[in-house]
C-alpha cells in the first residue's frame, strides 16, 4: 500500500493553514495528490420558532455556510500558494448542516488513502472538528493522522515512531495503515504497556507484530511498559517523549452511536495531550 490520494477537512478559514501545509509535505514526499474539503458548516439547531420565521432563521443560516465555505477556500487556496510548486491538488467548497456533516466527510474519506486533519480539541474548536474526526474514522473507514497544535512537525518522512499495541484489532488495522512510513522510520518502537498475563501473547508481548514488521524491512522493537500512571494515555505520552518520537501510531475507539461522544475515553485523552502527530485507524 501506497498514500496516493489525501484528504483534507477545512472548517475554519483560521485554522485551515496548520493541516493544509502539513497535509502538503506528506502528498509531496509521497508523491500523492491532495484533495481539500473547503466546508461551512450551518450550526443552527432550531428547536421552535414563531410561524413563518423558522424559513427565514434557517435561510440566513444558510447563507452564512455559504459565505463561510467561500472564505474558507479563498483561505485554503492562499495557503497552497505557500507550497511546493510540484504538489498536485483540488480544492473544493461545499456547505452543509452539523446533523448531515457526518454523511459528506465520510463519502470524501472513504476514497482517502489518508485523511489529514489538525486536532479537534482546544480553543475556538466548534463540535464540527470532532464531528469531522469521527466521520473519516468510523464511517469512513480511513486511517486519520491528527496534528498536533505544533504542526507535522517531521510526519512526513518520521524517523522515529512508536506504535501503542494491545493486540487488538483497532491496534492491528492502524499497523497497516501506518505501513508506508513505518518502512521509512529509522526505528519502529512498539510499546506494550501492562500485557495481560493470560494472553495470547503472554510469553512474548509484541513479538508476533515484530516479526511481521521486520519481514517488512521495519527496523522494530519491542518495550513493554508498566502502568506507573493513572491514565494509559499517560504512560504512552511519556513513552514517545523518552523515545523523542516524530510519530504515534494507534487504534481509534468509539463509544456506543447512542451517546453524543464517539471517541473513546483513551483515545480523546490521547489526542488531548499529543505533543506529535497521532496516526489513528479503526
Amino acid at each position: 500500500m501506497a498514500y496516493k490520494s489525501l484528504l483534507t477537512v477545512a472548517t475554519s478559514a483560521e485554522r485551515c493553514d496548520l493541516a493544509i501545509t502539513g497535509a502538503a509535505a506528506l502528498a509531496t514526499a509521497h508523491d500523492a495528490h491532495l484533495d481539500i474539503l473547503a466546508l461551512g458548516v450551518d450550526r443552527t439547531q432550531v428547536g421552535y420558532s414563531y410561524v413563518g420565521s423558522g424559513a427565514v432563521i434557517l435561510q440566513a443560516a444558510l447563507d452564512r455556510a455559504e459565505q463561510e465555505a467561500k472564505e474558507i477556500e479563498a483561505a485554503a487556496r492562499a495557503a497552497i500558494g505557500e507550497q511546493q510548486p510540484t504538489l498536485r491538488w483540488t480544492v473544493e467548497a461545499a456547505m452543509t448542516q452539523l446533523g448531515t456533516l457526518t454523511d459528506l466527510v465520510a463519502q470524501r474519506a472513504r476514497f482517502a488513502d489518508l485523511v489529514v486533519l489538525p486536532r479537534p480539541y482546544g480553543a475556538n474548536q466548534g463540535p464540527e472538528a470532532e464531528a469531522v474526526v469521527e466521520a473519516a474514522l468510523f464511517e469512513g473507514q480511513a486511517p486519520v493522522l491528527i496534528l498536533p497544535e505544533t504542526g507535522a512537525g517531521h510526519a512526513a518522512a518520521p524517523r522515529r515512531i512508536v506504535i501503542a499495541w494491545n493486540q487488538s484489532a483497532e491496534a492491528m488495522v492502524a499497523v497497516r495503515k501506518a505501513l508506508p512510513m513505518l518502512k521509512l522510520a529509522d526505528l519502529v518502537n512498539i510499546a506494550v504497556i501492562d500485557p495481560p498475563q493470560h494472553g495470547a501473547e503472554r510469553s512474548d508481548p509484541g513479538g508476533m507484530l515484530c516479526q511481521m514488521l521486520v519481514r517488512h524491512g521495519v527496523k522494530a522493537e519491542v518495550s513493554v511498559l508498566a502502568r506507573t500512571l493513572p491514565r494509559i494515555s499517560e504512560v504512552l505520552a511519556r513513552h514517545v517523549r523518552d523515545m523523542n518520537a516524530d510519530l504515534l501510531v494507534m487504534g481509534a475507539y468509539g463509544h456506543s452511536r447512542f451517546r453524543e461522544a464517539i471517541l473513546g475515553g483513551a483515545t480523546r485523552n490521547m489526542l488531548e495531550q499529543a505533543e506529535v502527530p497521532v496516526l489513528m485507524a479503526h
